[in-house]
């Protein structure tokens, strides 16, 4: 868009009932470039089934609806990189979650000597893992998400920055967008906020997160994406179109997607 080479993706994850067709047709129209298949059990294609299912619904939807699949959502079995090379699907994005027994300091390091090992299958086949993180226990914020990657070559292991789970921990988007600015790979566009679930006769207050649209939530977009277009960042910006109201997440998106774009246009 523009000067910056960026590519419009929406996470699938909602329309898994949709087929092939219809969800290129549904993509299409929404104004998005591409997507980030949730390549996981229960969805158009399985992971089982990759290696021949996988390049075949990138054919269809790259040739009949100009839609792109620019990441996977999935694990890293070898089979998934393979499918992801002959697809042409350049990203594998994960999650990192806690062990309890381990503590965050044991899973990161088992992690890391995991990572030593798929290394060597992202040179095998040219595709990149991308970490991102998670409210939770999980790797929840820019910090920890460099300390995983930073001795890592960020063309095989990189980071997947998330607008949403940013904003839940606290973060200034510049502060965080340069933690993980050598590592950066693709941004994840969502947003929410923290609700008080017990009324104030409780012993102890209780919260949740509340998944909202773009302008709603905890962390500023427009702010992300003025650091993002000041550091000249080419890739792709992923819409992940999760709503705790999801009765109206079409309505979500379209709104998320005009916004967004919007941003990326202003000077």
């Amino acid at each position: 868009m523009g000067d910056l080479n960026i590519k419009f993706s929406v996470f699938t994850k909602m329309w898994k009932d949709m087929s092939i067709d219809e969800l290129g047709k549904f993509v299409s129209r929404l104004g998005f470039d591409g997507i980030e298949f949730p390549l996981r059990p229960g969805f158009q294609v399985e992971p089982q089934n990759a290696e021949k299912e996988l390049p075949a619904m990138a054919k269809k939807l790259r040739q009949e609806y100009g839609v792109s699949i620019l990441s996977v959502a999935s694990s890293t079995e070898e089979n998934i990189f393979a499918a992801c090379a002959e697809a042409g699907v350049p990203i594998i994005r994960i999650m990192v979650g806690v062990d309890p027994a381990l503590g965050y300091m044991g899973t990161e390091k088992k992690k890391k000597q995991e990572f030593e090992k798929l290394v060597l299958l992202c040179e095998k086949y040219g595709v990149k893992i991308g970490v991102q993180h998670h409210f939770g226990y999980m790797t929840a914020n820019s910090m920890e998400m460099l300390h995983l990657v930073e001795n890592f070559d960020p063309k095989y292991i990189g980071v997947i920055w998330d607008a949403g789970h940013s904003g839940l921990a606290g973060e200034e988007p510049e502060q965080a967008l340069d933690i993980v600015w050598s590592h950066l790979c693709m941004v994840n566009f969502k947003n929410a906020f923290y609700v008080r679930i017990n009324g104030p006769e409780a012993g102890e207050a209780k919260r949740d997160r509340f998944f909202t649209t773009g302008i709603h939530g905890l962390c500023s977009w427009s702010r992300a994406v003025k650091y993002l277009k000041e550091k000249g960042y080419e890739g792709t910006v992923c819409l992940t179109a999760e709503y705790t109201d999801e009765a109206n997440v079409k309505s979500y998106v379209e709104k998320d997607i005009a916004y967004i774009k919007s941003l990326f246009e202003k000077m």
